[in-house]
């Protein structure tokens, strides 16, 4: 497991580009038939992947970092499948996913194991944890099921759909909150207007690039920005302080995950676009 150690704002101003990408870029996700796992200081956040191309993967603690026997022991986790049809094994049960369905795993769970129903065409397990102190039961989200929000227009360049899965409207967590968002054809930006929060970061990972596509992903405080290109199925970590919106080559699909002290969706503070340099 990787262990990320977060600068403050000062040193991002001073940030080279490679310096950026060394510290908030995750570059190196969905490895067939491995577990890959970053861990952050930042609220104690993990995102990983885990592609079970030739048999089931088992999600190990990392004793060194986490400290604990098992995963979960501490930890909650939120996973959105974005390859074929798979299976989470959860102790005694097993959680079938299609594609874009997610899972929500609560504190406590001992044993997790991540298959593929078809070799020749893995599942793809997204997931993000944060600390957790209750236990809250596992829940299956089937993508259709979880709490849709069409935002933006066409002419903006931003139509989107939000889709929430772990949320106080809908699966309850100790602090985590996650969904997927898709853009509509001929739409690039997503949050635009841009925002912080205060009370939570937050960890994006872009998909449905294309081998070719790339998102440029805006960062830093709203009158000191920065930029970090992002290709296929890369994620990002933001700080709290931090703006956190993308323009791509073409339309594209992100998964949102938050973790801090409120679990607020709309607890933003916008940032008006005229004010952002």
């Amino acid at each position: 497991m990787e262990v990320r150690y977060l600068p403050n704002q000062e040193w991002f101003k001073r940030a080279t580009t490679d310096e950026l990408r060394k510290t908030y870029l995750i570059e190196s996700l969905f490895i067939p038939s491995k577990v890959v796992m970053v861990y952050s200081e930042l609220d104690r956040a993990i995102a990983g992947s885990a592609v079970p191309q030739d048999g089931e993967l088992f999600l190990e603690s990392s004793k060194k970092e986490m400290g604990a026997e098992y995963f979960t022991e501490r930890r909650e986790i939120g996973i959105i499948n974005i390859g074929g049809k798979g299976y989470v094994k959860i102790d005694n049960s097993t959680y079938n996913m299609d594609p874009k369905d997610g899972l929500y795993i609560g504190k406590g769970s001992y044993k997790i194991y991540f298959g593929s129903t078809d070799k020749k065409n893995s599942a793809a397990f997204y997931f993000v944890s944060y600390p957790a102190h209750q236990t809250y039961p596992a829940e299956l989200v089937k993508f259709e099921s979880a709490m849709a929000t069409h935002l933006g227009t066409q002419k903006d360049c931003n139509e989107r759909t939000i889709h929430k899965y772990i949320h106080p409207d809908g699966v309850h967590s100790c602090q985590l909150v996650m969904g997927l968002t898709e853009l509509e054809e001929g739409c690039v930006w997503n949050t635009m207007p841009a925002h912080t929060h205060q009370r939570r970061s937050e960890v994006y990972m872009y998909f449905n690039l294309g081998e070719d596509g790339f998102v440029v992903h805006m960062m830093g405080e709203p009158t000191e920005t920065k930029h970090i290109v992002i290709r296929d199925k890369q994620a990002v970590i933001n700080p709290s302080w931090s703006i956190h919106s993308g323009v791509g080559v073409r339309n594209y699909t992100f998964i949102w995950a938050m973790g801090g002290e409120n679990q607020v969706f709309d607890d933003m503070d916008w940032v008006a676009p005229k004010t952002l340099k």
